[in-house]
């Protein structure tokens, strides 16, 4: 701190003016300064709570995209599943229907067989009625 020097009655009053002047001007600078600080602190507490928004909605975004990509995966699955249900079921009707088509296919080929073996005694029984006949027309 200055010294100050004496006078009559005491201090030198244009160096304690002076004095109190520079302390005002100080005092003035550091409350100017401490006003822009606290401007300055608020605006970077503001720019905070809006980083901290952004983090909450990239947060929340990931959680969505998360929830997202696991429901999908759940759906794709079950789509697989009734698919792989829905394919076993057509192969097992398919081969239900081949078995049925082969027994009808051979129940077909043993009835033709066997009207085959009819038509023949039948043509057979027609051949010894036509020689009986030829025979009856020939002793005429």
């Amino acid at each position: 701190m200055d010294k100050f020097s004496f006078e009559a009655n005491g201090y030198n009053r244009n160096e304690v003016n002076q004095f109190v002047q520079d302390v005002i001007r100080e005092t003035e600078k550091i409350l100017n300064k401490v006003d822009e600080q606290q401007i300055e602190i608020r605006n970077l507490r503001q720019e905070i709570k809006y980083y901290k928004g952004l983090i909450d909605t990239i947060n929340g975004a990931e959680e969505t995209d998360n929830d997202i990509k696991r429901i999908s995966r759940e759906e794709s699955e079950l789509i697989i599943k009734k698919a792989k249900s829905n394919a076993s079921r057509i192969v097992n009707d398919a081969l239900l229907e081949a078995g049925k088509l082969e027994n009808d296919k051979y129940i077909l080929e043993k009835n033709i067989t066997i009207l085959k073996g009819k038509l023949k005694i039948i043509l057979e029984q027609q051949k010894v009625v036509l020689d009986a006949v030829e025979e009856l027309d020939s002793k005429d």
